[in-house]
């Protein structure tokens, strides 16, 4: 070998070995992030972080129109510690109704998470374990802060894929983390991560992009931690932190499950129930667990279905069951509103073949959750697709042969609710309606304008069969709403 080739084969071997004792991008940009939040030795040394803060919490699925800002839950106190070093969380926080509802205006809520158990502290009575998913979610919720987030990027268990691109942020991959995938996004210019993001399965939407952006780093005993967290559910915000006081290893020692919610078994949701009572000839009230009900219509060569709520699993036994009580098809459901509890049977509803009577504010929003992707958790249309039927309704609709009328109101100039459709049924003066009165409501802030608007329709009513509550004499829904109309 000539001492040319010699020098060169030398120096190629030593930049190949440079080449690979290079460390890898995407390993780079976690220890970027981490060295921009303080140091990789210092995050691994943490014992616990904490926040105290105030902030708004939207109400998604709950707005008056579909479209129209969110009502929302002021938090005047708000407190969340995690436990890096024994995977354990505590949230608590006082919230306040800062729209029209019917039940307590001002809540303190306070959930817990010891590894895989879930801790719910009642505001009355001693402390539960929670479900197996409510303790993964609070692990997962866990993640939604800087520090955590790449600690869990940092660990040699996890991996680190799809370096990317994204405005003025990189972006990278990291998985498994706690059942999915962590996106963190990282800032070129600054090397702070400016946000997180998971992939979740929610009831209502399907595929859903939880979203945490951190803003407003300030120096916490030598870590950086933001003080404003914001969340979102796609595009519906869910929760404004705004930090006032962040910490480091504070005391956890309060954060381990108490020992006898520990050792008790894992709660299963009760499967639902449908119990049917008759109200009158060819109509029926679908009731049975929790409180929301469902009524059937019989007409002469058809069913129709009064409202599908809930989620699919609630609205596949109500229309399993409506079927059973005549050999005529289930053709139509009316869907009162778009709220998310009464709209959670609306796919499982067009994967049974049932045009959708509805509100024609609602049509776009409709159209939007029937089209939405369900891969992470696949339910009956996304297995089984069905194209979404409508009938929309502007005021008013009669359904009307031989056999039976129902006829179809919108609920006028409700501050509350923007969609509604209440039905009334002439043979029987029987009033069908959701959310304009239940009577273990607290109070019945909209109720006079439910008063106004069925005497605006010139309705004589007898009875009120509700979506909540119980059946009752119209006489005693009036003067519940009339005891009942203060704050």
């Amino acid at each position: 070998m000539s001492r040319t080739i010699a020098v060169l084969f030398v120096f190629a071997t030593a930049l190949s070995a440079l080449t690979c004792a290079r460390t890898p991008p995407e390993r780079q940009l976690i220890e970027d992030a981490a060295a921009a939040l303080g140091g990789a030795d210092r995050l691994a040394a943490l014992k616990s972080i904490a926040v105290e803060g105030e902030g708004d919490a939207p109400n998604v699925g709950q707005n008056r129109l579909p479209d129209s800002e969110l009502p929302n839950w002021k938090v005047t106190q708000y407190t969340r510690t995690t436990d890096l070093a024994n995977d354990r969380t505590d949230m608590t926080q006082v919230r306040e109704a800062q729209f029209q509802f019917a039940g307590a205006l001002v809540q303190r809520q306070h959930q817990g998470q010891d590894g895989d158990v879930a801790v719910n502290y009642p505001p009355n009575g001693a402390p539960l374990r929670g479900t197996a998913a409510q303790a993964s979610d609070r692990r997962r919720e866990a993640l939604h802060h800087p520090v955590a987030a790449v600690r869990a990027a940092l660990a040699g268990t996890t991996e680190l894929r799809n370096l990317r691109q994204e405005g003025d942020d990189d972006v990278i991959d990291v998985r498994p983390v706690r059942g999915g995938v962590l996106r963190l996004f990282v800032s070129r210019a600054t090397k702070l991560p400016t946000r997180v993001a998971m992939l979740d399965a929610h009831p209502n939407l399907g595929d859903a992009v939880i979203t945490t952006a951190f803003s407003e780093y300030e120096d916490v005993s030598g870590v950086k931690m933001p003080k404003r967290l914001t969340t979102t559910i796609d595009k519906y915000p869910q929760f404004d932190l705004r930090v006032t006081r962040s910490a480091v290893d504070v005391d956890t020692a309060a954060l381990a499950a108490p020992a006898a919610v520990a050792s008790a078994p894992v709660p299963v949701p009760p499967a639902a129930t449908v119990a049917v009572e008759p109200v009158a000839a060819g109509i029926w009230w679908l009731a049975g667990s929790g409180n929301h009900r469902s009524i059937v219509f019989e007409f002469a060569d058809h069913l129709v279905l009064f409202e599908v709520p809930l989620n699919e699993a609630r609205s596949k036994l109500v229309i399993d069951e409506a079927r059973k009580l005549s050999p005529k098809p289930l053709t139509h459901a009316v869907v009162s509103h778009h709220h998310f509890d009464h709209s959670g049977g609306l796919r499982v509803a067009v994967a049974e073949g049932l045009t959708i009577v509805t509100h024609r504010s609602n049509e776009a929003f409709f159209k939007d959750l029937v089209a939405r992707p369900w891969t992470v958790q696949p339910d009956q249309l996304a297995t089984s697709p069905k194209p979404l039927m409508l009938q929309l309704v502007d005021d008013t609709l009669t359904l009307k042969d031989a056999a039976m009328e129902v006829q179809l109101y919108h609920l006028i100039d409700n501050a509350r609710e923007g969609t509604n459709l209440f039905a009334y049924v002439p043979r029987g003066r029987l009033l069908v309606q959701a959310d304009l009165y239940d009577n273990t409501w607290e109070r019945h802030l909209w109720g006079q304008n439910v008063l106004d608007n069925i005497e605006r329709r010139k309705l004589k009513v007898d009875r009120d069969v509700p979506v909540h509550g119980a059946i009752e004499p119209f006489a005693a829904m009036v003067q519940n709403i009339r005891t009942k109309t203060g704050s």
